[in-house]
């Protein structure tokens, strides 16, 4: 029931998100993400931490370090940016079928201080991609693993709250391997 609930309340919230407040809510965050991972020490930046359960955050996810968090958003990123631009244009995602939250999206074993500036690009590469496409409400959809199937708004949204989920872990890390 709860999983229900939680897919009902995304869904609406998506539904009343504009696409602008999505973006602004990807520029801040990023933003915050930028801040706090060249805040960190390259040492500290590479150390696992493990965070407490956390929604939104696999048990498989929860001993990583910053970096490691840093790619893992990178690499969700230019998936979601491929999938945004291609329902947009009306093509067919690179990723065609379901996203496997458990093998396509982690991170490498021991990723350095070269994630921030991948992750840094990862955004400014979607939000480069956005001026470009017409209606994201509306399009084809995509599975997302856990909520259903998404039109290209619904993923523009998700972009960002992904982004939210992971940046409460990031902090978490950062106080964790600082001993904040």
């Amino acid at each position: 029931m709860t999983d229900k609930i939680l897919k009902a309340a995304v869904r609406s919230k998506f539904a009343i998100t504009s696409r602008d407040q999505a973006t602004r809510q990807i520029q801040r965050l990023t933003d915050k993400y930028l801040q706090l991972a060249t805040g960190v020490d390259p040492e500290s930046g590479m150390k696992s931490f493990r965070v407490p359960k956390m929604p939104g955050v696999d048990e498989d996810m929860r001993g990583w370090s910053l970096y490691m968090l840093l790619e893992h958003n990178a690499i969700v990123n230019r998936i979601m940016a491929d999938i945004v631009g291609s329902l947009a244009k009306g093509e067919l995602p690179k990723v065609a079928g379901k996203i496997d939250p458990k093998t396509g999206v982690m991170p490498g074993a021991n990723p350095g201080p070269e994630q921030i500036e991948a992750f840094r690009l990862s955004v400014d590469e979607y939000l480069d991609l956005l001026p470009d496409l017409g209606a994201l409400r509306g399009t084809a959809t995509r599975p997302h693993p856990v909520f259903g199937d998404f039109d290209a708004h619904q993923w523009h949204c998700m972009f960002g709250f992904h982004l939210m989920i992971h940046y409460k872990q990031a902090v978490k890390i950062a106080r964790g391997v600082l001993g904040d």
